[in-house]
């Protein structure tokens, strides 16, 4: 992981404004919906409008969240978008390994037609469907251009019957599946779902560290306003980045001297804490390279 995905912004890309916003306000990845944020009217023109909004230069990486494949729009949707500048495809409602690799097939014959580089162009599912989620491990076992996956609080919610309650408890068990599906096939950690209370700031925090916690590395937006929370919680403070170096530095010259067991600070430390030191201190370089 060279640069930090805490935070993916979605703007509806029928809505100049807000797409003219989402580059600008502190979020890693911009997303440009084509799915629910967009009338079913307005979707077929809405291509052409964020294909061309990709084609303007940036700072911030973009994807786009096409529609649905039973929906019948998402080959149209593709053979839009994929364009220079567009650094990923979001894929929802995704519910088995085969439908992503499709997927994956069809981005890679637009990337010939456009003479854009193969592979480059990143895929996201969005696990969000009861099913989904039972098919976590086999959908992130896809392999391709398949990089992390994320999850869907409000669609599965929906699927399950469940209350979506502002603690969450009842997603704790996707949750953990999502992050299990990536972690046994080698994918980054997951993307988590979005935070539909915008006003509860303090809720909003609170469930950015929680799956922080779980393992998730970081966290799909719906409002400027939740970025510079979300880049928080999955950022490491300047002290733990400093604690990080110091363990690193201390088991080195231990295990020069034969010694891989250490006490830091009263921190015991051996392979497996400097293996998560490491992680730290690559990912708060790789968002301190990522400022302009």
């Amino acid at each position: 992981m060279t640069r930090p995905n805490r935070t993916w912004l979605f703007a509806p890309g029928n809505h100049a404004r807000k797409v003219e916003k989402v580059f600008g306000v502190g979020a890693d990845m911009a997303i440009l919906d084509l799915e629910d944020a967009v009338a079913a009217a307005e979707k077929q023109a809405t291509r052409a409008v964020v294909a061309e909004t990709l084609r303007q230069p940036r700072s911030c990486r973009a994807y786009v969240r096409v529609n649905a494949l039973d929906t019948g729009l998402t080959f149209g949707d593709l053979e839009t978008v994929i364009v220079p500048g567009l650094d990923g495809i979001v894929l929802p409602k995704v519910e088995r390994a085969a439908d992503l690799q499709m997927v994956d097939w069809v981005v890679g014959e637009i990337e010939k037609k456009q003479g854009l580089a193969q592979g480059t162009i990143d895929l996201m599912p969005i696990l969000e469907t009861g099913r989904g989620i039972a098919e976590a491990r086999t959908i992130c076992a896809a392999g391709g251009r398949l990089r992390r996956a994320s999850f869907g609080a409000g669609d599965y919610t929906r699927d399950m019957g469940m209350d979506w309650t502002m603690g969450e408890e009842e997603l704790v068990q996707a949750r953990a599946e999502v992050v299990l599906a990536s972690r046994i096939n080698d994918l980054e950690p997951p993307i988590d779902t979005v935070f539909i209370h915008i006003r509860e700031t303090d809720a909003f925090a609170a469930s950015c560290t929680r799956v922080r916690q779980m393992g998730f590395q970081g966290k799909l937006c719906i409002h400027p306003g939740q970025i510079a929370p979300a880049n928080a919680a999955f950022s490491p403070t300047e002290a733990e980045a400093a604690h990080a170096r110091k363990i690193v530095a201390a088991f080195t010259e231990a295990e020069a001297a034969g010694s891989t067991s250490i006490q830091v600070d009263g921190y015991f430390v051996d392979y497996p804490i400097v293996e998560k030191a490491r992680r730290v201190i690559a990912l708060a370089e790789a968002i301190e390279g990522s400022r302009p």
